[in-house]
C-alpha cells in the first residue's frame, strides 16, 4: 500500500506526464505536486515507486515516466470526473448506420484519436432457410433474414444426407421456427426434434449455428480518425507498432471482439498498455463504455489510443458520447 505522500507524487508524475510527455524529475515532481519536501526525500519516494513497478526511468540521469501499472493505479483510485471540460456535442437522430458513422467521427473529433464504434446487432432471425446437398457430407445452407438478405454457408454433416432429407429438415425449420430469434429455436431445438431421426436433429442444430454466425457477420466496427495516430509522438517514433496498429483498424476483428467483451459490462471500461489479450499492444489505451436502445444494450464504441492520454477527458467523451448515440438511435426515424 502507498502512503499519502508517495500516492500524490505518483498522482503529480502521472499528471505532468500525460501533459507533457517528457519523463519527470524531482524538481518538476517538487513544484507539480506542491508538496514541501526536499529533493533527496522525492527522490527516495520516486525509487520506492520504481521498485512497486509504478514508475520507470528510461535512462539512468533522466526523470521518470509511469508504467502500466502506475496508469492502472492512477485511473483506479486517483481519478476524478466531476468537473465538465468540455461542452457536450450534438447528435440528431437520423438512420442507424449514419449515427454510428457520427458518432465515430464525434470521438475522434473530441479525443484527437481514434473513434470506433460497434454497430447495433441485428436481431438474429431468420425468415426462411433451405439446405442444398453439395456431396456426401457438404451441405450448403441458404439463409434469407427478414429484410431479403441472403446469406450461403457451407456446413460438413458427421453423415450423408439425401436431397429429399435435407428438404424435410428445412420444411421443418420454416413451418415452426420461422421469424424466430436465433436463440429462441435453439432453445426450442434442445427439446422439439426429439421427435425427428437423430441425424436430421444434428443437421438442424448445426444450420442454427451457421445461421447465426451468417446473421451476425454484419456486425461492423467504425473506425474514424486513424490517421490522428500519425501525429502521435509515442507512435509515431515505432513505425512497426504503427503498421500493427493500422493492420488492427484494416481487419476490425480483434475490434469486433473486444467491444463485444466490453458491451457486457456496465459504464466505462478502461484497458491500459496490452491490458485486454484481444488487443495487446503495450503502448496502446482503449477506453469503451457501451450504448443503448429503448433501455436494452446493443453495441460498444470508445476511443483508442497512446496509453499517455489524458484518461479524465476520455472517459467524460465516450460516457457522453454512449448516451448521445442511445439518445439518437432511440429516436431514430
Amino acid at each position: 500500500m502507498l502512503d499519502d505522500r508517495a500516492r500524490l507524487l505518483l498522482k503529480a508524475l502521472v499528471e505532468r506526464y500525460i501533459a507533457d510527455g517528457q519523463p519527470v524529475g524531482s524538481r518538476t515532481l517538487s513544484k507539480a505536486s506542491g508538496l514541501e519536501l526536499s529533493p533527496a526525500t522525492i527522490r527516495n519516494v520516486m525509487s520506492d515507486l520504481e521498485a512497486l513497478g509504478l514508475i520507470a526511468s528510461q535512462h539512468t540521469s533522466a526523470g521518470r515516466i509511469p508504467t502500466a501499472k502506475g496508469y492502472r493505479l492512477f485511473v483506479d483510485t486517483m481519478l476524478t470526473t466531476s468537473r465538465a471540460l468540455f461542452a457536450p456535442p450534438f447528435l440528431a437522430p437520423d438512420q442507424p448506420q449514419k449515427v454510428i458513422s457520427n458518432a465515430a467521427h464525434m470521438l475522434s473529433s473530441l479525443s484527437r484519436f481514434v473513434g470506433v464504434v460497434m454497430a447495433p446487432r441485428r436481431n438474429s432471425v431468420f425468415r426462411h432457410i433451405e439446405f442444398l446437398r453439395l456431396s456426401e457430407r457438404r451441405v450448403l445452407v441458404i439463409i434469407v433474414s427478414p429484410d431479403g438478405d441472403v446469406q450461403n454457408r457451407v456446413i460438413f454433416t458427421e453423415t450423408e444426407h439425401a436431397q429429399a432429407q435435407l428438404i424435410e429438415a428445412a420444411n421443418f425449420l420454416n413451418r415452426h421456427y420461422s421469424g424466430m430469434n436465433i436463440d429462441e429455436v435453439r432453445e426450442r431445438l434442445k427439446s422439439e426434434v426429439e421427435a425427428l431421426r437423430g441425424e436430421i436433429a444434428v443437421l438442424m442444430r448445426a444450420a442454427v449455428e451457421v445461421s447465426s454466425d451468417a446473421i451476425e457477420s454484419h456486425e461492423e466496427v467504425v473506425i474514424s480518425g486513424e490517421r490522428n495516430l500519425l501525429a502521435v509522438a509515442d507512435f509515431s517514433r515505432d513505425m512497426d507498432n504503427l503498421r500493427k496498429l493500422f493492420d488492427l483498424f484494416e481487419q476490425k476483428a480483434q475490434l469486433m471482439r473486444l467491444l463485444d467483451v466490453s458491451s457486457q459490462a456496465e459504464g466505462v471500461r478502461i484497458y491500459i498498455g496490452g491490458e485486454s489479450e484481444v488487443i495487446p499492444y503495450q503502448e496502446l489505451s482503449v477506453v469503451t463504455a457501451p450504448y443503448e436502445v429503448d433501455g436494452k444494450v446493443v453495441g460498444t464504441l470508445g476511443v483508442i489510443g497512446p496509453m499517455r492520454m489524458p484518461y479524465e477527458k476520455m472517459i467524460q467523451i465516450v460516457n457522453i458520447t454512449s448516451r448521445l448515440v442511445s439518445s439518437a438511435l432511440s429516436h431514430s426515424k
